[in-house]
């Protein structure tokens, strides 16, 4: 670290420090009453909290896309629905700490347990509903935690941490450093935050692909554990059994925003149902996208070609988010192979009446959600547990995978209890 500013690197060890010292002093009753308290302290200060996100939109206006602005924008309905949910996440059962108890023939009783991991940190970029959510999470699992966001929301998030979250817990009694922010918008806050092995164990990381895997690298060889969300891109694959409404009707719904990782990036259109083409492409082209077609695909439409792998994600890339790639794939197999191979695996469904090949195609998918007849824009934590979501974690390896809640961010303890006479 002798390389960074010790400025910033004395600023984030000090509120991780602050947010150590409060992890052994949460309880779910506290929680639940400070969550409760979130909500209504955010419907307090509505006027304070829209005025701090105007004015990160107005400082981005111009510098940033469109898709990335929709993500910063936090408009009266967007600022209710954070009020709610924190509501919501105040009524939630706390985590079931003891998993299972067995005794063992030697008399040993053993309980394997789920026991909270400490102080989480939390990266993220333009996207200031998410202090609420991983705070809301983090807090929720009796973790604590340090936030961090790009410069283009930090006015936004310090108003969510210093107005609501900090106070909504001193009024629960709780210590407020439980939740820690990282005051900087300079980009090394979030090299920092990845690099504090000994304060900060795991690191959740939601952003932009190539940002998000460097700091995935660094936190790596600085020992500390990362929850990566850094690619996405839904997928909606038309088999020939699909009926034409249905497949139009799903790709609208799976279009309602395109800056969100869960929106419709590349519809599979099999070979055998491109009489279904047309119906489709009248569905972009009415929200204006620049339709990018594999070298099949235009064969059979006038696209233009894509320039691009065909699993890249559109939401992500800044100067063409407005954009969704077709492909016209030799059947089920096909599909499948190109959902599990070429794309992040955040998310693929299948349009058809043949419940044997939708059965085959979920069966087949290694992805974290897989759809039948259902909008892409359900892979999201709280449509599907009705708890909002960390982010979703895309890795292929055992762990909390998908959607990340409260549910997911705890340690395994065994607890083992003897009479003193048992032996090896």
């Amino acid at each position: 670290m002798q390389d960074l500013p010790m400025s910033i690197h004395e600023g984030i060890l000090r509120e991780a420090e602050e947010a150590n010292r409060a992890a052994p002093l949460l309880t779910d009753e506290g929680v639940a009453e400070a969550l409760g308290r979130v909500g209504a302290l955010v419907r307090e200060r509505v006027s304070e909290i829209a005025a701090a996100s105007r004015e990160d939109v107005e400082a981005a206006s111009g510098r940033l896309d469109e898709g990335t602005l929709d993500r910063l924008r936090l408009d009266e309905g967007r600022i209710e629905a954070l009020a709610a949910q924190a509501e919501a996440m105040a009524s939630l059962p706390p985590l079931e700490r003891v998993v299972r108890v067995w005794r063992q023939p030697n008399g040993l009783l053993v309980q394997e347990r789920r026991i909270p991991i400490g102080t989480v940190g939390a990266n993220f970029e333009a996207r200031p509903n998410v202090a609420l959510d991983v705070a809301a999470q983090l807090l929720k699992s009796l973790n604590t935690g340090v936030l961090r966001t790009g410069g283009a929301a930090l006015r936004t998030v310090t108003c969510l941490v210093d107005r609501v979250l900090r106070p909504a817990l001193a009024d629960a009694g709780l210590p407020p450093g439980a939740i820690g922010l990282v005051r900087t918008a300079d980009r090394e806050g979030a090299r920092v935050l990845v690099s504090l092995p000994e304060r900060i164990s795991l690191v959740i990381l939601r952003g932009s692909g190539e940002t998000t895997k460097d700091l995935a690298r660094l936190a790596a060889e600085s020992g500390v554990r990362t929850l990566a969300h850094a690619e996405g891109g839904g997928v909606l694959y038309v088999h020939e059994g699909a009926k034409a409404e249905r497949a139009v009707a799903l790709a609208e719904e799976s279009l309602d925003r395109l800056g969100v990782c869960n929106r419709l990036n590349l519809a599979l259109v099999d070979r055998a149902a491109v009489g279904m083409l047309p119906g489709l492409l009248a569905v972009f082209r009415e929200r204006e996208l620049d339709v990018r077609g594999t070298e099949r695909a235009c064969r059979h439409a006038d696209l233009m070609p894509l320039d691009a792998p065909v699993g890249h994600e559109w939401a992500s890339d800044p100067e063409r988010v407005s954009t969704v790639t077709v492909d016209v794939v030799d059947g089920l197999e096909d599909a499948v192979s190109i959902a599990n191979e070429q794309t992040s695996g955040l998310t693929a469904g299948i349009v058809t009446e043949d419940s044997a090949a939708a059965e085959h195609f979920l069966d087949r998918y290694r992805g974290t959600v897989g759809l039948w007849h259902a909008t892409t824009r359900f892979a999201d934590g709280f449509e599907l547990t009705g708890a909002p979501e960390t982010g979703i974690n895309v890795d292929w390896v055992p762990g909390p995978r998908g959607p990340v809640t409260y549910r997911d961010l705890w340690l395994r303890q065994y607890r083992v209890i003897g009479d003193g006479t048992q032996h090896r």
